[in-house]
C-alpha cells in the first residue's frame, strides 16, 4: 500500500517533515531494526530510503506486520544522499551548497527529521544573526533578579541540539558575518560550549551528547558575501546539490508541488500537462543555455530554478481556479517575465531573445502551443 503525506490541519499552512511523513518514519523505524549510530531514530539505510523512496517497491514489516511503499521526496542522485548520511553518521558537519532553488533546505529538513526525529532546531543565517544564535543568551529579567544561573540561561538551537544529541540546521550560513560563523569552529572541534558566567559550577561547560551534528546550507550565488574561514571549511564535508538532470523527473516534481500549493490555497489544480511541459522546457533551456533541440540560448543572470518553476506553476493554477477566463497558457509569458526581472534588467532582453529564437522556430515547425506563445510576444514588453 502507499500512504500519502499527512495534510496540515486547520490553522497550519505547512507541516514539518517529521509530522508530514510521520507514518513513513514510524514504519521505517520498525521495518529496519539494524544497527544505528548513537542517538539516531533510523538506521542509515532507512534514512536513505526515506529521502529517496523505495523505487515503488513495497517494504514489509517483520512477521507480516504490514507493507508500505516509501515515496521519494528528494529528486537527485542517491549517491549524494548516501554521502550526506555517511557524513552525519560520522558526526561531521555537512554543508549543502548549490544554486538557489535546488532543494538544499528541503534535503536538510528531511535528513534532520529522519536522523533525530525533528527538523525544528534551526538557525536562519542573516547579516543580523548574532553569536547568541550559535551559543546561548539570557533571560534578562531572571538575570537581573537572580544573577547568572542555569534558570536564566537561554539555549540556542545549537546548544539544544548538543544537549540532546540531535541535528541542528544552519540555513544560509554565508549570510552570517565571519565572526559569527566562527563560533561554530570550536563547537565542531571540541564538541562543547563554555559558559564563563557559570564558572565554578557543574554547568560551566555543556558537552555534546552522542549524535549531535550540524547541517548547513549555502548558495553558490552568495560566495563572497561572508566567505567562510578556512578553519570552518575544514570542519564540514561539502556536497553540491545540482539542478535536476532529468526533464521528466523535474516535470513530475513541479506538478506535484504545484498541486499541493494550489490545494493549500483551497482550490483544485486545473493546468494542462502541455502547459506545464512548456514551462519546464523554457526553464531548462534558459538554465542550461541550450535548447532541447541544441540551439544556443543566452542565459539570464537570474537562476531559473526548479523552485521558481514550481511558483510559476502554482500561480497559473491559482489563476485558473479563482480568475478563470481565457487560456491559462496566455498567462505564462507574464509570469516568466516576473522571474527573469529579479536581478538584472538586461535579462528582459535575454527573454525576448529566447522568444525570437527557440519559441519562434518551434512555432514555425508547426506546434500550435508554441505558435500561441510566439503570438504572445507582445505581452513581454
Amino acid at each position: 500500500m502507499t500512504v500519502t503525506e499527512r495534510s496540515a490541519p486547520a490553522g497550519r499552512q505547512v507541516l514539518p517533515a517529521e509530522e508530514r511523513y510521520a507514518a513513513e518514519l514510524a514504519f521505517l523505524a520498525a521495518q529496519d531494526p539494524g544497527p544505528r549510530p548513537p542517538g539516531w531514530a533510523l538506521t542509515p539505510r532507512a534514512v536513505v530510503t526515506f529521502v529517496c523512496g523505495s523505487d515503488g517497491a513495497e517494504l514489509a514489516l517483520p512477521k507480516g506486520g504490514g507493507k508500505l511503499v516509501i515515496t521519494p521526496k528528494f529528486v537527485g542522485e542517491r549517491a549524494l544522499v548516501e554521502r550526506c548520511v555517511v557524513t552525519l553518521a560520522g558526526e561531521r558537519g555537512l554543508l549543502l551548497t548549490g544554486e538557489p532553488g535546488t532543494a538544499k533546505s528541503m534535503l536538510s529538513e528531511l535528513l534532520a527529521a529522519a536522523v533525530c526525529g525533528t527538523s525544528a532546531l534551526t538557525v536562519q543565517g542573516t547579516a543580523g544573526t548574532t553569536e547568541d544564535a550559535f551559543r546561548y543568551g539570557w533571560n534578562y529579567a531572571l538575570l537581573l533578579a537572580q544573577g547568572p544561573t542555569v534558570g536564566a540561561l537561554v539555549d540556542s538551537p545549537v546548544l539544544s541540539a548538543m544537549r540532546t544529541g540531535r541535528v541542528v540546521r544552519v540555513e544560509e550560513i554565508t549570510r552570517c558575518l565571519p565572526e559569527v560563523q566562527d563560533a561554530l569552529v570550536s563547537i565542531l572541534s571540541d564538541r562543547r560550549v563554555s559558559v564563563p558566567e557559570l564558572t565554578a559550577t557543574e554547568d560551566a561547560v555543556v558537552c555534546a551528547a552522542p549524535g549531535f551534528t550540524v547541517i548547513a546550507t549555502a548558495n553558490l550565488r552568495d560566495r563572497g558575501v561572508s566567505e567562510m574561514s578556512a578553519a570552518l571549511k575544514r570542519r564540514f564535508n561539502f556536497e553540491t546539490v545540482a539542478p535536476i538532470a532529468d526533464a521528466d523527473a523535474e516535470a513530475t516534481l513541479i506538478r506535484r508541488q504545484a498541486v499541493a500549493a494550489v490545494q493549500r490555497a483551497g482550490a483544485a489544480f486545473a493546468v494542462d500537462d502541455a502547459v506545464l511541459d512548456a514551462l519546464v522546457t523554457v526553464f531548462r533551456d534558459l538554465r542550461s543555455g541550450r535548447s532541447a533541440e541544441g540551439w544556443d540560448v543566452e542565459r539570464p543572470g537570474t537562476v531559473m530554478s526548479t523552485a521558481e518553476a514550481v511558483q510559476v506553476a502554482a500561480s497559473l493554477g491559482v489563476s485558473a481556479a479563482y480568475l478563470p477566463g481565457g487560456d491559462v497558457l496566455d498567462l505564462l509569458p507574464g509570469h516568466l517575465l516576473g522571474v527573469v526581472r529579479k536581478d538584472d534588467p538586461a535579462d528582459h532582453g535575454r527573454l525576448l531573445g529566447y522568444w525570437d529564437g527557440p519559441v519562434r522556430r518551434r512555432a514555425e515547425d508547426g506546434s500550435a502551443m508554441w505558435r500561441r506563445l510566439w503570438d504572445l510576444r507582445g505581452s513581454l514588453r
